[in-house]
């Protein structure tokens, strides 16, 4: 059965309220996503061609749009990508992407995957939570964005990881699962 796109929006939209903003794994998000300024893409590309097209669209719209309008871009695809390890080598293409729009050092792209996993560590870390998502997402930033945000009372970038990390093992995958089941 095919996921509608109210479903995966909902899904995304209970992972930000609640993991990323919820447990502040990202203090810079709950003061762009309550001023609608995070801008929510579902993709049905049936293969890779399509795909890259529609980020090569969500790139020139994120930075031909001012960032008082969108500031930054979740494009999530439910299906494209079950398989953790395609997901992962495909973002040496993103980067490609990233530089044939000339956009290095303007825009960044984050990801994360419902089996993301970090180099060393095992699958069932929880610390892998800090990048899991209820399906794969590609995370457009401005670089102008991330450096404001940094530059900000948020803190060091290093202490940020190391305190989700800590949050999420006292958590624990169970309480991971409860957080993010549906209603």
């Amino acid at each position: 059965m095919e996921l509608s796109d109210d479903t995966v929006l909902a899904d995304t939209r209970r992972w930000i309220e609640k993991a990323v903003i919820g447990l502040n794994l990202c203090p810079f998000a709950r003061s762009v996503y309550v001023k609608n300024q995070v801008r929510i893409v579902v993709s049905r590309a049936r293969h890779l061609d399509a795909f890259l097209d529609e980020l090569d669209r969500e790139l020139d719209l994120l930075v031909n749009t001012p960032a008082e309008a969108i500031d930054t871009t979740l494009l999530v695809h439910p299906t494209l990508f079950p398989d953790f390890e395609v997901f992962n080598d495909f973002m040496g293409v993103v980067d490609d992407v990233v530089a044939e729009h000339e956009l290095e050092g303007t825009v960044q792209v984050a990801s994360f995957h419902p089996l993301f996993q970090f180099e060393g560590v095992e699958p069932d870390d929880i610390s892998n939570a800090t990048n899991r998502a209820p399906y794969p997402t590609l995370h457009l930033l401005r670089e102008e964005s991330v450096e404001r945000a940094v530059a900000s009372d948020a803190g060091d970038a290093e202490k940020i990881v190391e305190r989700n990390i800590e949050t999420l093992r006292g958590l624990g995958a169970e309480g991971w699962a409860a957080l993010l089941a549906k209603p």
